[in-house]
């Protein structure tokens, strides 16, 4: 018997209805004030074997850059695709959906577009430890955890290292016995898993796992701080009179919370302990990677791993965020996605946090929304050597009272950086010979025309924000 043309587009229609979309999954990890400290992207003091197995099969980008290296800016400018000009969030108090109420976020446009998404940590802003000041975005997700406070710290395992780093300036550290868990980073990862048996398998999926290590304090379980014997690690050397050519905006004390002075072997335990906090964070990205492949959903998933913003070690003699160096700017960033025949490989193009929005939605087959301002990584994920920005922007506060604005463009040779558009100081540096940004040229003759030009570029990209 022949069914009536009606009926049987009837039938296609709600078989249609029910059948799982095929759109690939999306995982997307960030640490919170990682800078570029993974033994893949050549730090070598690094044991991060998960992430390094990931980035086996990725593309790793050596030249990605934030927008903003705070918290609050960077995360708004990332999850909306525009630059800080745009959202105006300059602060962690700055509310992205005052400034713009019809923000479509990330995850937002995600959801729109009938992903199953969910939330486990900190991937909009939110206060550490207690999960204060909450910037998430409540159109954003299907399943969104809560931040649980981590104190009061379970009871701390006595270190054999017994150098004190400064407690109240800021660089407390402490070992703590037990197992991950104990920690909020250990139940992100826990819930995420969880979250992924559950879900709605009839829908692709946008899961966002924000870790908070290694932002400060430096608590981790013991195990991870005895994979560094603090007689391992090591300083790199810098000339005496580094600062002398970095403007008074740019140096140590410039924010007086994060002013320290520390003697080498202060600096070293801290390093140890920021580094157990990496491998902290480590071992939960391994949690969550393994989980992908058991349920066999590694054939359809797109992976990124990176962070907010970069973080100081002692370089420049500064510790924290919110600087314009190369070791603040620059985040580590790896991404793998499915079938992917370029894993592996590594790619020197200029990227920026903004690339991640535009990017998703190409490979993921959602329109991109036009007010977006990144570019697509698809070309460097096909193919390496292939350049996707010319050149990286970001912008930074500074000041008891954030009152000095600075901006900084990076290119494949150089950075420049002004502080108030060139009146509280300039930075020039070439990455060719410096790499570590000691000696500033900005005052050199021979480099006037490249100085001039960078600086055009700053003014007409970054102009001042509305104050």
């Amino acid at each position: 018997m022949r069914l009536p043309a009606l009926l049987i587009s009837s039938v296609l229609t709600l078989s249609s209805a029910f059948a799982a979309d095929t759109r690939p999954n999306v995982l997307l990890m960030m640490a919170d004030d990682l800078a570029a400290t993974l033994q893949c992207f050549d730090y070598s003091q690094a044991k991060t074997p998960n992430l390094d197995a990931l980035a086996k099969r990725s593309v790793l980008f050596t030249r990605a850059y934030c927008q903003f290296p705070h918290c609050n800016p960077s995360r708004s400018s990332m999850m909306s695709g525009l630059r800080p000009n745009t959202t105006r969030v300059t602060n962690n108090e700055d509310n992205l959906y005052k400034n713009i109420p019809d923000v479509l976020t990330l995850p937002h446009h995600f959801r729109n577009n009938g992903y199953a998404t969910a939330r486990c940590g900190k991937i909009f802003h939110l206060g550490v430890p207690t999960g204060l000041e909450s910037m998430d975005d409540p159109q954003a997700w299907d399943f969104g955890t809560p931040f649980k406070s981590e104190l009061p710290y379970p009871p701390k395992r006595e270190s054999a290292v017994k150098v004190n780093t400064g407690k109240k300036q800021g660089l407390g550290w402490q070992e703590i016995p037990g197992d991950d868990d104990q920690l909020v980073d250990g139940n992100f990862a826990k819930t995420a898993i969880e979250w992924l048996g559950k879900r709605d398998k009839t829908k692709p999926f946008f899961l966002a796992v924000g870790f908070h290590r290694p932002h400060l304090p430096l608590v981790a379980p013991a195990k991870y701080f005895d994979l560094y014997p603090l007689e391992n690690i090591t300083l790199p050397e810098a000339p005496a009179d580094d600062k002398a050519d970095i403007p008074a905006p740019a140096r140590n004390g410039a924010v007086p919370g994060y002013a320290l002075t520390c003697t080498p072997e202060q600096r070293r335990a801290a390093i140890r302990a920021y580094l157990a906090c990496v491998s902290y964070v480590d071992a939960q990205a391994g949690r969550l990677l393994e989980a992908i492949k058991q349920m066999g959903l590694d054939d359809n998933t797109i992976i990124i791993f990176t962070s907010d913003h970069g973080w100081h070690l002692g370089e420049h003699s500064l510790w924290h965020k919110r600087s314009l160096f190369e070791e603040c700017a620059r985040v580590p960033f790896i991404m793998h996605t499915p079938a992917m025949k370029t894993g592996g490989q590594r790619s020197q193009s200029l990227v920026e946090l903004l690339d991640v929005y535009p990017t998703l939605c190409e490979l993921c087959g959602v329109p991109a929304p036009k007010h977006l301002q990144g570019l697509s990584l698809s070309p460097a994920l096909r193919d390496p050597s292939a350049a996707i920005q010319d050149a990286a922007f970001t912008q930074a506060r500074r000041g008891p009272d954030a009152e000095f604005w600075g901006r900084t463009i990076r290119t494949a040779r150089w950075r420049c950086t002004e502080w108030d558009e060139g009146k509280n100081g300039i930075e020039l540096y070439d990455h060719d010979k410096d790499p570590q940004e000691y000696t500033n040229l900005a005052n050199d003759p021979q480099h006037a025309a490249t100085l001039k030009e960078l600086r055009a570029r700053l003014a007409e990209k970054l102009p001042p924000i509305a104050r």
